[in-house]
């Protein structure tokens, strides 16, 4: 049980401190509208949008685990990387944006996945980060 808190852990604290810079670089590039560390609350719950990113990013932090044991440790960070670009990216395009309103916009869907792409794995890579150098 440890270990899977430790994992969910490193994968909430991946979110704020790999994720969310990477969405700053690319908010002051100009290439996304919105800034990183939002405090707007989310629904239904008003949790700050940040923290509610850290809790799942969390949560897949447990899935990624999960999924790498089972590929062996060869390669893990580009698993990681890989992991977090394909898994979450399909999972926020396909699922989270429609629920959320978003919709599903052909003329869009290469650019968010490129970018969400990027963010999470950052963030994938940044989880097997905290993995390696906390104390465990």
């Amino acid at each position: 049980m440890q270990r899977w808190i430790f994992c969910f852990i490193a994968g909430f604290l991946a979110v704020f401190c790999f994720h969310q810079p990477a969405l700053g670089l690319l908010h002051s590039a100009g290439v996304v509208p919105f800034a990183p560390f939002s405090l707007a609350a989310t629904q239904p719950l008003g949790v700050p949008s940040v923290v509610s990113a850290g809790f799942w990013g969390g949560l897949w932090a447990i899935v990624m685990m999960l999924v790498l044991n089972r590929l062996g440790s060869s390669l893990i960070w580009l698993k990681a990387a890989l992991f977090g670009g394909i898994a979450l990216t399909a999972v926020a395009v396909l699922v989270v944006f429609p629920l959320k309103g978003y919709g599903l916009d052909m003329a869009q869907l290469p650019g968010r996945f490129i970018i969400g792409f990027i963010l999470n794995a950052c963030w994938g890579i940044g989880t097997i980060v905290f993995i390696r150098v906390l104390p465990h």
